[in-house]
């Protein structure tokens, strides 16, 4: 089929249908039609030669062209596509490198295959635009919520109509048992937008957290004008569910504003999310305050927080321990997930119990390593010692101010301390030495007789083992599995040895075996804050 003047407006035509009907730009139909005519014309007049096709935007009309590149001598490859400087020169005046000749060639005469051809590539390329349209409409538009119409449900998952192209929404996304049939209009989160091959996936889900944020800036101006701070969220999907708010307006109830008239605005909210019950929590800066308003609606007797390890323990009254705890754990899981810490709780009975067992621990240590009596001994725990190393090494007017202890017997005390502390320093590097430990561990700068002991008992007995420890591996640490922080437990970690002390240990040791130029340190330190001084100034521009 030749293009002719009767069929060449038809192009245009087709082109105008085409974009409306996807939505896409006449444009690119128009450009897909081009490729696909110079596709055709090359398997008629041979696949090595550069033929391009102009279709005039005005009057329909194809123009066929062959274009030859003119190229060094040495350079020339396709004799369809190139020419040489002197082979230009019969059809160019004073050529160069880099010049083209366009010659016009007689329209194709489409035959069935190569029309078949020319038509998967113009749906080919209006696929690719109708992918790329759906993708730019959606990647801007995660983090927000959309309505849909249930087209179908495949193995749990719902796949979702939402206007221009489809969601899925996985059947770990929905809520408890929701089901959906065809038709049903459905209320979503885009949780995620991904281009992939097969076209834009866009991912859907009810049970994220912002979802219920989302709704609630909806239902709440308040929230939605900036007035009101959504701080953090805790959901059990379709059971319960907290949110912690602020705001900066000292005339506004941020959980009055967030519960509306008779619970209005709440209400819509829950009746989205089949009835979870959703407890609505003040935000305050301070951790201990904030937690005790996240652990409603049970009540707190004290917080002792262990800011190091992001862990905090609860005391509450017996009574209230249950409705502490939740059903299933499910109360103070969810008040550690709205404050990221990790909880701890006893009653007040087992505090007690515990601090008496404490206090009973150091006092038999003070007896036996000091050779005190028991009187004496819980005098000591009394004010505030723990250890030995606080009697041996405290400023002496610190154990002056206990009752009946004068400045010789403050002597005596600190006396058998560090004594004391020095055999058991000799004894451990002692059974490090058994053990293996050789001296370039044993005179490492930092490390005590009993960290060489502790490290020599888990097998580091040079320098170079003790480089190859990882920071956390010394001080302990946490990670998350699975959703639950898990604790790691460090070698170190019983002689309070921070992650900061670790890291210069190990960085420390790598320095001194020269695995490590410090001058190396020096400069990616100094890369560093140019990287930030210029990323404050453009901010601050």
């Amino acid at each position: 089929m030749a293009i002719t003047s009767a069929n060449q407006l038809e192009l245009l035509q087709t082109a105008e249908a085409v974009a409306r009907e996807k939505m896409i730009d006449p444009v690119l139909v128009v450009e897909a039609m081009e490729e696909s005519l110079a596709r055709a014309a090359k398997s008629r007049y041979g696949a090595e030669m550069d033929i391009r096709v102009t279709i005039d935007r005005k009057t329909g009309r194809a123009a066929f062209t062959r274009v030859r590149t003119v190229v060094e001598d040495e350079e020339l490859e396709n004799y369809q596509a190139e020419l040489t400087v002197e082979q230009a020169r019969q059809y160019l005046e004073d050529p160069a490198v880099g010049d083209q000749f366009v010659e016009e060639i007689p329209p194709v005469d489409m035959g069935r295959i190569a029309a078949q051809s020319a038509k998967q590539v113009i749906l080919q390329k209006v696929r690719e635009a109708e992918r790329d349209r759906q993708y730019e409409e959606f990647k801007d538009r995660a983090g927000t919520i959309i309505n849909g119409q249930v087209k179908r449900e495949e193995y749990g998952n719902v796949i979702v109509d939402v206007g221009r192209g489809e969601a899925i929404l996985r059947r770990n996304e929905k809520i408890g048992r929701e089901s959906y049939r065809p038709n049903d209009r459905i209320r979503c989160y885009i949780k995620e937008v991904r281009r992939e091959t097969r076209g834009p996936q866009i991912f859907l889900s009810r049970t994220d957290p912002q979802f219920m944020a989302e709704l609630f800036k909806m239902e709440v101006p308040e929230i939605y004008e900036g007035v009101i701070e959504i701080k953090s969220v805790a959901r059990d999907p379709g059971s319960r569910a907290k949110i912690a708010v602020i705001t900066n307006d000292h005339s506004i109830d941020p959980v009055g504003a967030c519960v509306g008239m008779r619970g209005s605005r709440v209400q819509a909210v829950v009746n989205e999310l089949q009835g979870e019950k959703i407890d609505i929590i003040p935000w305050n800066d301070d951790q201990p305050t904030f937690l005790v308003n996240a652990l409603q609606p049970a009540e707190v007797s004290k917080v002792v927080l262990d800011e190091e390890a992001e862990r905090i323990e609860v005391v509450v009254p017996e009574e209230q321990l249950s409705l502490a705890i939740g059903r299933r754990g499910q109360n103070v899981r969810l008040a550690s997930q709205l404050t990221g810490l990790d909880i701890d709780i006893m009653t007040e009975a087992e505090e007690s119990a515990r601090r008496q067992k404490e206090f009973e621990e150091r006092t038999q240590l003070f007896i036996a390593a000091l050779d005190l009596d028991e009187f004496f001994a819980q005098l000591l725990v009394s004010e505030g010692f723990t250890n030995l190393e606080e009697v041996a090494y405290v400023e002496l007017e610190e154990l002056l101010v206990i009752d009946g202890v004068d400045e010789s017997t403050a002597e005596e005390l600190q006396t058998r301390a560090r004594e004391h502390l020095e055999e058991q320093a000799r004894k451990a590097l002692e059974r490090a030495r058994e053990l293996g430990a050789e001296d370039s561990l044993i005179n490492f700068e930092g490390l005590t007789p009993h960290m060489v002991q502790v490290l020599a008992e888990d097998g580091i007995k040079t320098l170079d083992d003790f480089a190859t420890c990882a920071d956390w591996e010394l001080a302990g640490g946490w990670t998350t599995v699975d959703g639950e922080r898990v604790k790691d437990d460090g070698l170190l970690e019983p002689f309070d040895v921070s992650l900061q002390e670790a890291q210069n240990f190990v960085m420390t040791a790598r320095i001194t075996l020269g695995w490590v130029d410090p001058d190396d340190l020096v400069q990616d330190a100094e890369g560093e804050d140019e990287g930030e001084a210029e990323t404050d100034s453009e901010t601050a521009s």
